[in-house]
This record gives C-alpha cells, sequence and structure tokens, in this order.
C-alpha cells in the first residue's frame, strides 16, 4: 500500500492506496474522486476507456465516506492537490455504507458539527488542525529531551489543589474522603525536579469553571517543566527557547496543513526567530493607557487588555513580576519589590492571550508555610510539599504551557474547542 503523502514518490508507478471517498464528480466519461487515507488527500480519475465497464459504474455508485481501495497510475499534475494524481484502474469497495454519511457538503452549524464530532475529524480542517497539535506535541518532547529533561508523570488524582479548591472537579472517594482532579501537575513536579534536576509534565488537567468563552476548556493539557537550581530569568529564557523551537518545526513540517487553514504564516515566523520583548506589569499598565485603558496598579489584566498587549508586539510578549497579591502562594517575592514576585506571563500576538504562565518558586520553608496559613490552605495537606524545603531545599522554577491555547494561535482558530480531538465544555460532553 501507498500513502497518498508519499505518491510523489511513485511518479509513473502502479500503487494502491486504501483510504476513503470524499467527494465525486462526473463529466461524461469520466469520474474524479476525493480521496483521503488519514496521511493527506487526493484526487483519483477514473476515464471509461481505461478501466472496465464494471469498474466505471462502481466508480458511479460510490458514496462519501465509503472505503476504497484503489490502484492505478500515479501521474504529477500541478493542478491535482498534492501535485499527483491517481488514474484508477481497479476499485475495490471495502465496506458499503449502512446510511447517508450526516455531514454532506454544506454549511453545518457549529452545534451540528461538534455532535459529530467523530465524523467530523475526517474533513480537511480539523485534519490539519490536528496534525498541528500532534506537531507541537512532538515538538515539545524533542525539545525538552534535547534540553536534558525526563518526562515526569504526575497523578490526576490529588488530595490538594496547586493554587485553592476553587474551580476544581471534586470526587468522592467511596464515601471515606475527598479528592480532586488535578488543575496542574506543578507541585509534583517540584519534587522531580528536586529528584532529577530538569523534567517536565505532560497530561491533561481539569478546571471546573462555568465559563463559555472561547479560551476555556473544562479538560486541556499542559506543559509543565520544573528546573531545580534555576532563577526566575533561566525560566523566561527557558520559555523562548521552547516557543521559538516549537514555531520553527511547525512552520518547517506543517505546510500543507497551515495552507488548508489559510493561516498567515508571516505573522508565525518573528516569533520563530526568538528576541521576545520583556516588560514588567508596571509597564504593561504604562502601555495600556495609551489605549485608553486604564487599569489600577494591582488589578489584574482581562482578556481585552491581553489583546492589546499581544498585538503591540509582532511575537510574544512576557510580562513579569506581578503583585503578589493577585498570585499563587508559592510565587518567590521580588528581593527588589516585595509587593510583587518573580513571576511571567507569555502573551501570544493576535488576540490569543496568556499561553504560557510561570515563576520561581518559594524555597524558604518558614516563608511558604506562611503563604500556604495566608492563602487559607490546609496545611495538612501540604506536609509533602513542605517536605521539599525541609530537605535540601534549592532555588527552583518551571511554568505551565496550555497545549490548546498554543495550538489556536499557531492554526490561527477562533475557538479551543477545535484544538483538541474531543472537547469538554460547559455546553458540551458528547460524543
Amino acid at each position: 500500500m501507498t500513502l497518498i503523502r508519499d505518491l510523489k514518490q511513485h511518479a509513473d508507478q502502479t500503487v494502491t492506496v486504501q483510504g476513503w471517498l470524499t467527494g465525486i464528480r462526473s463529466s461524461g466519461k469520466i469520474h474524479f474522486l476525493q480521496i483521503r487515507d488519514g496521511s493527506g488527500f487526493m484526487q483519483a480519475t477514473v476515464f471509461k476507456g481505461d478501466v472496465t465497464e464494471e469498474v466505471f459504474q462502481t466508480a458511479k455508485r460510490l458514496q462519501q465516506e465509503e472505503s476504497v481501495l484503489l490502484t492505478g497510475l500515479a501521474r504529477l499534475d500541478d493542478r491535482a492537490p498534492g501535485g499527483v494524481e491517481l488514474s484508477v484502474r481497479e476499485i475495490q469497495v471495502v465496506a458499503d455504507n449502512a446510511a447517508d454519511y450526516p455531514l454532506t457538503p454544506k454549511e453545518h452549524g457549529i452545534d451540528f458539527l461538534l455532535e459529530h464530532r467523530h465524523l467530523w475529524l475526517r474533513h480537511k480542517r480539523p485534519w490539519a488542525i490536528i496534525r498541528v497539535r500532534d506537531a507541537v506535541q512532538t515538538a515539545i518532547n524533542d525539545f525538552f529531551h534535547q534540553e536534558g529533561f525526563i518526562r515526569f508523570d504526575s497523578p490526576f488524582f490529588t488530595p490538594n489543589a496547586a493554587e485553592g479548591t476553587t474551580n476544581l472537579f471534586e470526587i468522592n472517594l467511596f464515601d471515606e474522603d475527598k479528592a480532586y482532579l488535578s488543575q496542574s501537575g506543578q507541585l509534583y513536579g517540584e519534587a522531580g525536579a528536586l529528584a532529577f534536576g530538569k523534567i517536565y509534565t505532560f497530561g491533561p488537567t481539569f478546571r471546573a469553571e462555568k465559563s463559555k468563552t472561547r479560551r476555556h476548556l473544562l479538560e486541556f493539557w499542559m506543559i509543565e517543566p520544573e528546573v531545580a537550581y534555576a532563577d526566575h530569568q533561566d525560566n523566561m529564557k527557558l520559555q523562548e527557547g521552547m516557543i521559538s523551537f516549537i514555531l520553527k518545526r511547525v512552520l518547517d513540517h506543517c505546510q500543507e496543513e497551515l495552507k488548508i487553514l489559510e493561516r498567515d504564516i508571516e505573522k508565525l515566523r518573528p516569533a520563530s526567530e526568538g528576541n521576545f520583548p520583556r516588560i514588567t506589569y508596571t509597564e504593561a499598565l504604562e502601555i495600556l493607557k495609551g489605549y485608553d485603558r486604564h487599569i489600577p496598579w494591582g488589578e489584574d489584566f482581562g482578556a481585552p487588555d491581553e489583546t492589546i498587549l499581544g498585538n503591540h508586539f509582532d511575537r510574544p510578549v512576557i510580562i513579569e513580576k506581578y503583585p503578589t497579591a493577585i498570585k499563587a502562594f508559592y510565587m518567590q517575592p521580588d528581593p527588589e519589590n516585595p509587593e510583587t514576585v518573580l513571576c511571567d506571563d507569555m502573551i501570544a500576538p493576535e488576540g490569543y492571550g496568556e499561553i504560557i504562565g510561570g515563576s520561581q518558586r518559594i524555597h524558604d520553608y518558614e516563608l511558604l508555610k506562611s503563604r500556604i496559613e495566608e492563602h487559607h490552605l490546609p496545611l495538612e495537606a501540604f506536609e509533602w510539599y513542605l517536605d521539599l524545603r525541609r530537605y535540601g531545599s534549592v532555588p527552583h522554577s518551571g511554568f505551565g504551557l496550555g497545549l490548546e491555547r498554543l495550538v489556536a494561535w499557531i492554526t490561527g482558530i477562533d475557538h479551543l474547542r477545535e484544538a483538541i480531538p474531543f472537547p469538554r465544555m460547559l455546553t458540551r460532553m458528547y460524543p
């Protein structure tokens, strides 16, 4: 069998392609078959004079999404999708459809498409998005392994929350105790960093936020590296290096997918070059004033503010040193200004908002203990976390990258629901 993506390598050869029919049009003595096989899309032609009458009639009867084996001559043709076309000689129908395929070549509303997500994934747009997602995931693993990290798996069930129990899914453990679906692998990642030096977690996380915005899902994937003996500056450098690496990989390997999505790759190219601007929270407030957004010092940015700040630059911007009061309990205070912490958010351009949040972690036992108490968190649930400061504590840093937000920005899509195979939202749990 020959994959569609490899057809050009078999020009002027007889090959067999296995796939599915996405569309057909006929013009007298010729049928044009649109075929997909998972690796790509192609056009196959069935000329009446080249095949038996049985084969010609079989082609005529084919329905959308029927599975077929096509044998024929691969021919280079610049007019055809992918630059190659299959001149069919034989057709084998693997299975007849039991019913008419519901996703016909017409406009369907988003609710209908999501209701049929298991079928919608076969079509060009979601095919391209999920392939970019795969390229991003592969690039992430490659980047961290070349930097000497190991992948460290954190649990999905946790006895405590990384940032309080608000907006967490609570689980009743056989009427004996409570647990939560993890909102972050960070705390466990810190234990990994103090054991292995450099680790990253990569898995699904859960947020019980009753939000219907395009930037929120109930279940999403997070990448969370943690590095021992790394400070705030090291952390920002690692973030920039990772994003630049990912963008280079996607631009090199996903040209076809980005073309299908009509993505303007020139808007992505600056991010592949690095040199991300860095500004403080206070400097960001001044930029916002220039756009008539007057935010008091100490308040967090909303989505409109992140959009303005992202669009102010041609590549992601790193905003650092936020007020202590609006950040998590585990963040290291800035020695130059105790009202701020050594943290940062990376904001993507084009309105895609925050894609990374990170910080240097508190490594002092007494300070961390006092912060846990100030946030009214159950001290007993964090005893193991405090042990990391009792025994061999060192300065360390890490961050979290939201995979779907990154994929949404790279692909230029409007909503996170398309950046994951089966989205879980406040209004969507099926299929």
